[in-house]
């Protein structure tokens, strides 16, 4: 397996926006790749790399519109990162795994590899564009750079990396901007409470009324959490869990490393406070 240095080959300046599904230019991966099996997030089974049933020949869904109340609410609530349309339109040329099928399995895992590169871009920028130190700063940009020239090499190149070792590569500097961030907060001293550290069991738990600036939520399980009214700015929620989360009236809005899969599984409104550039869910605008 293949772990390349991170911090060579250039590429175009990356934006967030570049970092978008746009499914009119996907052939439908998300709908194929991946398998899931039947849940609360799913109404029924289906295997890894097998058209969902739903889907139909222009690669749209034909339950879109009504995906939750039939039982598929993990499909509302996943991003690619603008990997579909890369994998589709540049890797394959924009030739469907339709069209010649025996791409199939490598347009696939290709998309699986760079929907990772993809959401590592995602958190490095808002790094970049939150980290007060300059150096890190251009740590943060060089790292989207050489991550953006990753999605440009061959299939049998992206099949070959490293994930693991790309995501220990990254780490550090998310973790280092996210002291920074959290320190501005105080989050520090001693006023924080000891049970908001990474990874804690946190669901069901009603956190109105504890102080979670600058709180360190990295990978915490806030499954159903009460966080209406809270004030997040600074928290680091870089893989929290927020499934069925209350964040009605909270201010999410300075809150670091939240993606908009996250946002989607919460249950919040129109005043919820929202990180520029992280969309709104649809769901919220009737609360």
């Amino acid at each position: 397996m293949l772990t390349p240095s991170l911090h060579s080959s250039p590429s175009p300046t990356v934006h967030r926006s570049d970092l978008r599904g746009d499914c009119s230019r996907c052939f439908a991966l998300c709908c194929t790749a991946f398998g899931f099996t039947r849940s609360s997030d799913f109404a029924e089974d289906k295997p890894a790399g097998s058209p969902c049933r739903h889907l139909d020949a222009p690669f749209s869904c034909t339950i879109h519109e009504t995906l939750s109340s039939r039982g598929f609410r993990g499909c509302t609530v996943f991003d690619c990162f603008g990997a579909g349309q890369v994998v589709s339109q540049q890797l394959f040329a924009g030739v469907s795994w339709r069209d010649r099928p025996e791409t199939r399995d490598r347009m696939f895992s290709a998309f699986a590899v760079v929907k990772e590169l993809h959401e590592m871009m995602w958190h490095l920028l808002e790094a970049q564009q939150r980290t007060y130190d300059p150096d890190i700063a251009d740590d943060a940009r060089e790292l989207v750079e050489s991550l953006a020239s990753l999605t440009r090499r061959s299939v049998d190149e992206l099949e070959s990396l490293e994930i693991g070792g790309i995501r220990a590569s990254v780490r550090p500097v998310l973790l280092e901007v996210s002291a920074e961030v959290r320190a501005s907060y105080f989050a520090d001293d001693e006023g924080m409470d000891p049970d908001l550290v990474p990874g804690a069991d946190l669901a069901g738990t009603d956190l109105r009324g504890h102080r979670l600036c600058g709180a360190d939520l990295r990978n915490a399980l806030l499954i159903g959490a009460d966080l209406r009214g809270c004030d997040l700015a600074g928290a680091d929620l870089l893989g929290a869990d927020l499934r069925g989360a209350r964040v009605e009236d909270a201010d999410l809005s300075l809150a670091l490393y939240l993606t908009g899969p996250q946002l989607a599984a919460a249950h919040g409104n129109r005043r919820t406070g929202v990180p520029t550039g992280v969309p709104v869910p649809r769901s919220w605008s009737s609360e």
